[in-house]
């Protein structure tokens, strides 16, 4: 064999060295950096402080905010629109002008409308039928906004009774009506575990089963599993009891169509220092959902973008490690 083969199989065989490594890196790459089977979305309570204490952001410029961070979709606050609501003489007129608007922006930016975090309109698991019946027309507007948006749902909260057969009772009562109401908006009705008898996640799914409709279902929060706070306050006071958040998510995951990742502070490696970001989404993948996931900061330490930001890479870092 002439000098000139030799040194040409040589380089040929070099080149094919180079050619598969780069190759296999490439593969390797993109296996850590393939995208998980879920999207995000962001929750705007993470940005209430902003919007609300600091008057930074205009809750008007919502989509703009989650577009710049990189999300794709969007949960609304209610109550980071009252001023709005305010506007003018006749509040229909002033929620259409506001639907309007927020539509105007998410299709602007490309992002999709997915829910409506309903409060302050109502206890829908009072005692009082009164009460309860108004908490359910207040609610209305709202399934009328989150069809309007395009949202496949709108979140309510149940507390109301401190007798569990009491607050089962009144809460699949309201829930079914709203529910019924929902049904032909192509809406979901959806309840979080927001404390008290509805962070009890055996109470609450045998509440969606007593209602016995598909658009009626939960959004499982990776944290607010307090069943009780000191003193019997609602919020701020320090929990004394806890359901097991774990045992939690599992429970609710037959019944989600929405999953939020609560946070609230994070250590040197960038993992939750209250939640197993890993233990949670793996219960999350083997139940099946492949909806969106939230993203939803509410700590105080870490400014609200760095929150958000770090609960972000938490939520992508954990999802490449499920089985």
């Amino acid at each position: 064999m002439s000098k000139f083969i030799k040194i040409s199989l040589i380089i040929i065989g070099v080149m094919f060295i180079i050619t598969s490594f780069k190759t296999s890196r490439k593969n390797s790459s993109k296996a850590i950096e393939a995208k998980p089977y879920f999207k995000l979305s962001l929750a705007e309570w993470s940005v209430h402080k902003a919007i609300v204490e600091d008057k930074t952001l205009d809750p008007i410029d919502f989509a703009q905010k989650a577009h710049d961070m990189g999300f794709e979709g969007l949960e609304y606050v209610s109550q980071l629109y009252t001023n709005y609501l305010k506007i003018g003489n006749d509040p229909k007129v002033a929620m259409q002008n506001l639907l309007k608007t927020l539509k105007m922006k998410s299709d602007k930016y490309g992002l999709q409308n997915l829910t409506i975090m309903v409060d302050n309109e109502g206890d829908l698991a009072s005692e009082n039928e009164k009460d309860r019946n108004e908490a359910v027309e207040n609610h209305k507007k709202w399934i009328d906004a989150g069809a309007f948006l395009g949202c496949h749902s709108i979140r309510v909260n149940l507390f109301g009774s401190d007798n569990s057969d009491i607050w089962s009772s009144t809460s699949a009562k309201s829930l079914k009506q709203l529910a019924e109401y929902a049904k032909a908006k192509n809406v979901n009705v959806i309840v979080e575990n927001h404390g008290y008898f509805s962070s009890n996640a055996d109470l609450l799914t045998d509440v969606i089963k007593k209602v016995g409709l598909k658009n009626c279902g939960v959004l499982p929060d990776f944290g607010n599993f307090c069943l009780k706070r000191e003193g019997g306050a609602r919020w701020g006071a320090k929990c004394v009891e806890e359901y097991n958040r774990y045992e939690g998510v599992e429970k609710m995951m037959p019944f989600a169509k929405a999953v939020s990742a609560k946070s609230y502070d994070f250590d040197k490696e960038g993992n939750e220092t209250l939640i197993d970001y890993y233990k949670m989404l793996q219960i999350v993948k083997d139940g099946g959902y492949k909806g969106f996931i939230g993203i939803e900061y509410e700590g105080s330490r870490l400014s609200e973008d760095e929150g958000i930001i770090a609960t972000k890479n938490l939520v992508l870092k954990a999802a490449q490690a499920l089985h």
